[in-house]
């Protein structure tokens, strides 16, 4: 378990840039979305601050682990 662990953070650290990213793009869709023409929306808008938040939580956790792992 530990191994696969280690490998999916170092081998795949990609994967929580890519996370990141996406969650920094939902949450500047979420912020455009809160703009008065856009008002129908807000319901959409706080739902994409809330997944935008969590990606970017999920990608800098991601990018914790590959700094941990490559100092150990």
């Amino acid at each position: 378990m530990t191994h696969m662990l280690k490998t999916l953070v170092k081998d795949y650290g990609w994967i929580h840039t890519a996370l990141g990213v996406m969650g920094n793009a939902t949450f500047v869709i979420g912020s455009v979305l809160f703009l008065p023409q856009f008002e129908q929306f807000q319901r959409l808008a706080v739902w994409c601050f809330i997944v935008g938040s969590a990606l970017m939580l999920v990608g800098a956790l991601g990018s914790l682990a590959v700094k941990l792992y490559d100092d150990a």
